[in-house]
């Protein structure tokens, strides 16, 4: 009778083992093999709400983004999120509207001991929000700058001073004096977030917009720029439930896995329940794409992009729809209506095997891709056709 008992109690070791090592292998395959941060953001008040999100979401994500502005002027607070995210095995990523020297002069010491207190757990920091798609719908990324594009005449100045005022914010320089990765999302010119100092920017996923087309303006910005990517999937609606069903939420989920996406966001603001407003549908969607992406056999394989569309440099469209604006300061112009076109054809043909870039010096892009197109009028380039 011992010796059956003892039995079982090997296999059953043994089981836990092999059942330790198979999570384990398909952890480092998800975080090594393709470099994916999946997680939730948050975007509520207290520390204690925090920690039920947490809890919730630690078992099938490995990315928690602090996205609340309460917790990131409070200090404790803010210590104490990060700190439960870090043992529940979550790296995080901490919004902050501003780095402050003034009104919150502990930012500066925060940031300079994070990485010693949390090492690798903390990716960096979620500046400023949405810049280029502020600059498209309010003439300037945010309200103190709207009156300085004012003296924009033609495109190259905007697209100057888009980058400038960005890359020289003292919130900007704090970050890259210390060594800090610099993350934002967005849904509009993203290839100038790059150039302004980002680090990596999320395409949103959202409304009625084109997955393909923001991932083609994305991921080929920082294919382009030597950057990261990643998608947040934010709301769908003005109006509870905000947010799209379990079931697409999944298949948006795998299409930023299969795009390459290296983080992976489900956006979670406001409170229309105990965690926000993720229900029992997304959570089950969110760890169902947690266990695909985790099995070799059912993962899905990664579609890197074989064609790029150039677009004229400075050329700040909105590219939402043929009416969108320039920088947020002209409407559509005479090339507008034939890029329009050019892309929705090569959307067609290519899909997920698109990247839409910008004509610059600094890139260099002929060996990146199997065919590049651009309007020929603009560009006296014989790699490049439409």
């Amino acid at each position: 009778m011992k010796f059956c008992l003892l039995l079982l109690l090997l296999l059953s070791s043994l089981i836990s083992a092999i059942t330790f090592y198979t999570l384990y292998i398909s952890w480092e395959s998800v975080i090594d093999g393709n470099q994916i941060f999946f997680g939730v953001s948050f975007g509520l008040n207290t520390t204690a709400e925090a920690k039920v999100l947490i809890d919730r979401v630690k078992g099938y994500t490995n990315l928690f983004v602090v996205n609340s502005w309460s917790i990131s002027t409070n200090e404790t607070a803010l210590n104490e999120v990060c700190d439960y995210a870090a043992k529940a095995g979550l790296n995080f990523i901490v919004y902050f509207s501003f780095i402050s020297r003034v009104i919150y002069p502990w930012h500066q010491s925060w940031l300079d001991a994070a990485k010693e207190r949390w090492g690798d757990k903390f990716l960096g920091v979620y500046l400023f929000d949405e810049p280029g798609g502020k600059q498209i719908d309010q003439g300037g990324w945010n309200e103190a700058v709207v009156e300085v594009f004012k003296n924009a005449v033609k495109y190259s100045d905007a697209a100057a001073l888009f980058v400038e005022t960005i890359s020289s914010a003292n919130s900007t320089l704090d970050l890259k004096r210390k060594g800090i990765p610099m993350f934002t999302s967005d849904y509009a010119l993203y290839w100038f977030d790059y150039l302004a100092g980002y680090d990596c920017v999320f395409a949103q996923f959202g409304w009625n917009h084109s997955r393909i087309q923001h991932i083609a303006l994305c991921r080929g910005a920082a294919n382009a720029q030597g950057k990261d990517w990643g998608v947040i999937i934010t709301w769908t609606y003005k109006h509870p439930p905000y947010l799209e069903s379990g079931k697409h939420l999944l298949e948006d989920l795998l299409t930023a896995y299969k795009a390459g996406a290296k983080y992976i966001i489900v956006f979670n603001y406001p409170k229309l329940n105990e965690y926000g407003i993720l229900t029992d549908e997304h959570f089950k969607a969110m760890e169902t794409f947690w266990k695909i992406i985790s099995d070799p056999k059912r993962r899905p394989k990664i579609v890197k992009a074989e064609a790029a569309m150039v677009l004229p440099r400075d050329y700040g469209w909105g590219m939402r729809h043929p009416q969108d604006s320039i920088w947020g300061l002209w409407p559509p112009d005479n090339l507008s209506q034939k890029i329009w076109s050019l892309m929705w054809g090569l959307i067609e043909k290519y899909e997920l095997k698109l990247d839409i870039i910008y004509d610059s010096p600094e890139s260099s892009i002929r060996d990146k891709y199997v065919k590049i197109y651009g309007l020929n009028t603009l560009y006296p380039c014989e790699w490049l056709s439409i």
